[in-house]
C-alpha cells in the first residue's frame, strides 16, 4: 500500500495556493483608491502588506505574544502601512473594508473543481493561518466546498510550527499519516512532513507576480507534485466530474 492510500483528509494552504492573494487584493486596493482620488502605487502596497505577514505571526510563534488571530494582524499591519503611504483621514469603516479584503480573495480557475473532485471521496478543509471567520466568509465569497475549517485557531499555533499541524490532525480524529498537506510552499509541506503528514505540491507560478520567483517542486520529495487541483484529484484518484 503506497502511503498516499492511508489518507482520509486532504487539507489546504490557503494564501497563494486556493487563493490568488496578490492579484485579488491589487484589483480591490486600485478599486478603493480610484473611488476616492488616492493614488498610490497598489502593487507595492500589497506586496508590503504581504511582507508584514511573517513577522506578525512571528511575534505569537515565539512567545512574545498570546495567541492572536490573523484579521487582528492584518489590521494592525495595515495600520502600519496607512502611515507609511500617508494616507490620513479614512473612515473606520472604509479601514475595516480594507482588513476584509483577506475575506474576499478570489481562488485560482481550477480550485472549485478539483476541491468538488476530491470532497466526493475525501475530508476536505483548511490548514491555514487564516483565523475562523476569515475563512468561511473567503470560502461564502468564492464557493469554497470545505467540509470544515481548520488550522492556526483550531490548533492555537500559527505555521510552520508543529502543533499547527498535530492539532488539524487532532481535530479530525485522525492519525497525522492519514492527513494529506496541499500546498505551493516547500517550507509549508517540509514541516507538515516532520510530523508524518503526506504532502502535495500544487505550483502557483505567478503568486508573487513578476518580483519573485514562486517555489517549484524541483529536489522535494512529495507524494504528489502537480499544477493544479484536479491534478491532485488524478493522483488521488477521483473520477472527473
Amino acid at each position: 500500500m503506497a502511503a498516499k492510500d492511508q489518507v482520509k483528509a486532504l487539507v489546504f494552504d490557503v494564501f497563494g495556493t486556493v487563493v490568488d492573494w496578490r492579484g485579488s487584493s491589487i484589483r480591490e486596493l486600485n478599486a478603493f483608491g480610484n473611488a476616492r482620488g488616492l493614488k498610490r502605487d497598489w502593487d507595492q502596497f500589497a506586496d508590503d502588506w504581504r511582507g508584514l505577514y511573517q513577522p506578525g505571526m512571528e511575534e505569537v510563534r515565539s512567545g512574545r505574544r498570546p495567541y492572536t488571530i490573523l484579521d487582528v494582524l492584518h489590521r494592525e499591519s495595515l495600520e502600519k502601512l496607512l502611515d507609511k503611504y500617508e494616507i490620513a483621514g479614512l473612515h473606520e469603516q472604509d479601514i475595516q473594508h480594507l482588513v476584509t479584503i483577506w475575506h474576499r480573495l478570489e481562488p485560482w480557475p481550477d480550485v472549485v473543481e478539483g476541491l468538488t473532485r476530491l470532497k466526493r471521496r475525501y475530508i476536505i478543509g483548511t490548514c491555514s493561518n487564516a483565523n475562523i471567520g476569515l475563512a468561511v466568509r473567503m470560502a461564502k465569497h468564492s464557493g469554497l466546498p470545505w467540509d470544515t475549517i481548520v488550522g492556526a485557531e483550531v490548533a492555537r499555533a500559527y505555521k510552520p510550527t508543529p502543533q499547527a499541524y498535530i492539532g488539524t490532525a487532532a481535530a479530525l480524529n485522525l492519525e497525522p499519516h492519514e492527513v494529506m498537506l496541499v500546498a505551493a510552499h516547500n517550507s509549508d509541506l517540509a514541516a507538515a512532513a516532520k510530523t508524518g503528514f503526506r504532502t502535495a505540491f500544487v505550483a502557483r507560478p505567478t503568486e508573487y507576480g513578476p518580483k519573485k520567483k514562486a517555489d517549484t517542486a524541483e529536489n522535494t520529495n512529495w507524494d504528489v507534485s502537480t499544477d493544479s487541483f484536479n491534478g491532485v484529484a488524478d493522483a488521488m484518484g477521483c473520477p472527473r466530474i
